[in-house]
């Protein structure tokens, strides 16, 4: 009887999960070998047979109280076969013959033998128990040992001595009801308080009879295995029906939890789109003000907030868009594997939109640098300029001082013969001294236009100085005409003139002007930038200094003329009433600026030789930076091009690829030293103040773009190998089949740029086996190329043909996992959905359902298909 009953109980057994088949007698699998469970020693003991037969009884009874009925000894209530018949009717679902009512022992064989040929038309072998339940009672082992894993205190490795201390069976009714059940109050060593709780819980609320004692179980060195399996099996049963619920739960949590993580993505992706945008807003303007500056202090200060913003404010912008543009990647990546619609940001924060103002930024930051650079030229010339005018415009201020009132005198009215002579050949020798201030005139008043025309911040006040100087040159002038033209008139009445202080006057004007000019030029400031223009200066001067001993000559010669007239005097005692009526210019003025001369020449010797080591050492600083430049400059061109090979190259795994990538930008970052060590140059070449550098082509402007190219390519390549592998594992594309589509793709990107058009995808499909129309390449061409650009990426490739070879959760399976939860209703409660979900998915799915309005409806139903379409983009959610 009881071989019957074990061998029938295997129909009744369902599929669990991972496809284990439950219940007391299962399949039989060749590759496990049999295990001797009956202790035949058994056989023989009471205690043992008197188990059985409770624990058989109490299974029996489950299953019979369904009928109504129940047994009290199996030999006796099984003998005539009807409560037998009965019981395999409840097990089977199914109908068996009808059977016999009489009371006579052929009545009784004839019941017994439909039951058996029932249970034979069934495939159940009536054996001892045996091989055939090696694969049932290994499933129910894994089932147990899965459901108790949280449970550090239990460790389930059989059905016998593993159950001993109870807390097996606690741990199964807590993992699936733990409102019955206070796991953490269990003690292990209080094994009968344990099995009793469990079994009383059992029987009370999951409706399991009691089919064994705590003390037979805690008594027994090793409980029956039969008995235990049986107990064990049907708290399977029990909870079976929780399991779906469970695998229904977990689907929708799984697709919750991408719809939630996909939410996060797109908020994180505003956030830092706005933050962004808003720092180039912000910076544009200040970028774009072009305010000038009256002073180089206040120019070059702007120059180093604008280094600043170069070194500490930007560089961390540049990683902020690259990485923006690689979460944009990533999501809709992610978004195309989970069956979701691309993500569309919000007006104006597309990566488009964002690369736009980008562009603008850098236009802008580049026509700064430009005008700080030409501000400071500007200034540094209006500086000199304005230094010469005021140097110039002293000395002739010194020089007319006191010439109108003398112009304005009347001595030549009472003079004598020999003083008007005397008068007249002094004014000569003014006119002579007037026109070779001449030029000094028209070049102030020519510097005062230049100052004018570089809008000068003190333009007032040299226009004001300089026409002060026009006006008393004009007055001059007028005054010089009117003084000759009386004494040209007085002249007639006058004879005598003294030849040799004519002679002198004539001769130390221009003289004392030379010396006054060559003061001047030794002491004019000078502004070089070439080795080249420094040695023309100084060239210049060695021509100067050349000029000395003829200088030194006619001073002598001057000189011996002032001494001839004072020979002439005191020879011929000839009454001389002051000085040279015709010149101011005495010989101790003419020594005095000869001896200034000469102490000014050595200065200037020291001078050009201090500008000559300074440009040396901006020639030193130009070959240093050029040097480095014509490197860098090389190197960074032939990386962007190596990163371009390897992304169309198949050289091993995706991992593989994406491992080297990791390294080769390793490399790249670990060349950033050097750049930070030509942006050190470059800077001493800003302070040094050299604009230009013939010995590279290549300014630090290239280098920087140049180098933040690179890096937003290799990580945006290291990007796409990433997308790669998350559409290769989510769809299941083998190796050997990304490999196939990258050979396909790089067969027919003939362009080599990384992109098929039209023409060439159409190719690539017919080549892989794909007949079709204009239609259907249309509707293709919509999936791969959504923004109609005329290319395919090979992300794009990948994702179109991942799509055609693999399958992913549907809006209509999640739909039949909500029905699962809602008990086959067409809509859900609150109630159920807090019961059977996490709380925070759970509150998830109530704020964003909407009510239901069917027919069946009920008070705060709520409307999951929908809601289960929304998720995968066919309506609003």
């Amino acid at each position: 009887v009881l071989a019957i009953l074990a061998s029938t109980s295997s129909y009744q057994s369902g599929t669990g999960e991972n496809g284990y088949f439950f219940g007391t007698l299962g399949q039989t699998n060749d590759y496990m070998q049999p295990e001797e469970d009956w202790d035949r020693d058994l056989l023989l003991d009471p205690a043992w047979e008197k188990q059985q037969r409770k624990t058989f009884t109490a299974w029996c009874n489950s299953h019979l109280r369904k009928a109504g009925t129940q047994i009290e000894n199996i030999e006796e209530d099984f003998r005539d076969g009807l409560k037998l018949m009965l019981l395999l009717e409840v097990i089977s679902g199914e109908r068996l013959a009808k059977p016999e009512r009489g009371k006579m022992r052929v009545h009784k064989i004839s019941n017994v033998n439909k039951a058996l040929d029932f249970i034979a038309s069934k495939g159940v072998k009536l054996v001892s128990i045996g091989a055939e339940e090696t694969s049932a009672k290994e499933g129910l082992l894994l089932w147990c040992q899965r459901k108790t894993a949280p449970y550090k205190n239990v460790n389930i490795q059989n059905f016998h001595i593993s159950w001993k201390d109870g807390l097996g069976f606690c741990a199964l009714i807590h993992r699936h009801r733990p409102e019955l059940i206070d796991y953490g109050k269990l003690r292990k060593d209080d094994p009968l308080t344990n099995l009793n709780t469990a079994f009383d819980v059992a029987e009370k609320y999951l409706d399991i009879p009691k089919m064994l004692d705590a003390e037979d179980i805690v008594g027994t060195a090793r409980p029956d295995e039969k008995a235990i399996m049986t107990y064990v099996s049907s708290f399977y049963h029990a909870f079976s029906g929780a399991q779906k619920a469970e695998t229904a739960a977990n689907r929708i949590c799984k697709v919750l939890a991408v719809n939630q993580e996909n939410e996060q993505l797109m908020e994180d992706y505003e956030k830092l789109a706005s933050d962004l945008l808003e720092w180039i807003r912000r910076t544009i303007p200040w970028l774009e003000n072009r305010a000038p500056e009256n002073t180089m202090q206040a120019m070059q200060q702007k120059l180093e907030d604008f280094r600043d913003y170069r070194r500490l404010h930007k560089p961390p912008k540049v990683q902020e868009k690259c990485q923006l543009e690689i979460n944009f990647n990533t999501l809709q990546t992610k978004l195309r594997l989970s069956n979701r619609p691309a993500f569309m940001p919000s007006e104006g924060k597309m990566v488009s939109d964002i690369n736009n103002a980008w562009g603008g930024l850098e236009q802008a930051e580049k026509g700064y640098e430009e005008w700080l650079l030409n501000e400071i030229r500007r200034l540094e010339r209006l500086d000199h300029l304005a230094e010469k005018f005021r140097q110039k415009a002293s000395i002739h201020e010194s020089w007319t001082d006191g010439k109108e009132a003398m112009l304005q005198q009347k001595d030549y009215e009472t003079a004598t013969l020999s003083e008007i002579k005397a008068l007249l050949k002094k004014h000569e020798a003014f006119e002579s001294d007037l026109a070779a201030h001449q030029d000094r005139v028209e070049q102030i008043a020519a510097i005062a236009q230049e100052l004018n025309e570089l809008d000068y911040y003190d333009s007032p006040s040299v226009n004001a100085r300089c026409q002060k100087i026009c006006d008393q040159w004009d007055n001059l002038g007028a005054l010089t005409q009117k003084r000759r033209e009386a004494l040209e008139r007085t002249e007639k009445l006058l004879e005598t003139i003294d030849q040799l202080y004519l002679e002198y006057a004539k001769r130390a004007a221009p003289f004392n002007n030379w010396m006054e000019g060559a003061m001047e030029d030794l002491q004019d400031t000078f502004i070089v930038h070439t080795i080249e223009e420094i040695q023309g200066l100084t060239t210049a001067h060695e021509q100067f200094k050349a000029t000395l001993p003829d200088a030194d000559k006619e001073r002598q010669a001057i000189l011996g003329i002032h001494n001839e007239v004072s020979k002439i005097v005191q020879t011929y005692h000839v009454n001389m009433a002051g000085t040279n009526p015709y010149t101011t210019i005495t010989p101790h003025e003419i020594n005095g600026k000869w001896e200034h001369v000469r102490q000014l020449v050595p200065r200037r010797d020291q001078a050009l030789m201090e500008e000559h080591a300074r440009q040396q050492q901006n020639e030193r600083l130009r070959k240093q930076f050029g040097a480095q430049a014509n490197v860098i400059g090389p190197w960074i061109q032939t990386k962007m091009e190596e990163i371009g090979r390897i992304s169309i190259e198949m050289h091993g795994t995706l991992e593989d690829q994406l491992n080297h990538l990791r390294q080769y930008e390793k490399s790249i970052v670990n060349y950033k030293p050097k750049i930070d060590q030509l942006e050190g140059d470059h800077q001493q070449i800003q302070e040094a103040l050299i604009f230009d550098n013939k010995h590279t082509n290549y300014t630090m402007e290239h280098i920087r773009v140049g180098w933040e190219q690179l890096l937003t390519t290799i990580a945006r390549t290291i990007n796409e190998v990433e997308n790669q592998i998350l559409t290769r594992d989510a769809k299941g594309i083998s190796q050997e089949q990304m490999n196939e589509f990258r050979a396909s793709f790089n067969h027919f990107d003939r362009k080599k740029t990384g992109m098929m058009d039209c023409e060439d995808f159409r190719a690539c499909l017919i080549s892989m086996g794909y007949n079709m129309g204009e239609a259907e390449f249309a509707r293709i061409m919509s999936i791969v190329d959504p923004n109609r650009l005329g290319v395919v990426t090979f992300q794009a490739f990948i994702d179109f043909m991942s799509r055609e070879t693999a399958d992913t959760d549907t809006a209509d399976q999640v739909m039949a996992s909500f029905k699962i939860l809602a008990g086959d209703k067409n809509y859900i409660t609150v109630d159920e959905l807090r019961r059977e979900l996490p709380p925070d998915q759970a509150e998830y799915c109530i704020a964003r359902m909407a009510p239901y309005n069917g027919r069946d409806a009920v008070p705060g139903a709520l409307d999951y298909m929908s809601f289960s379409t929304a998720l995968y983009g066919e309506s609003d959610l």
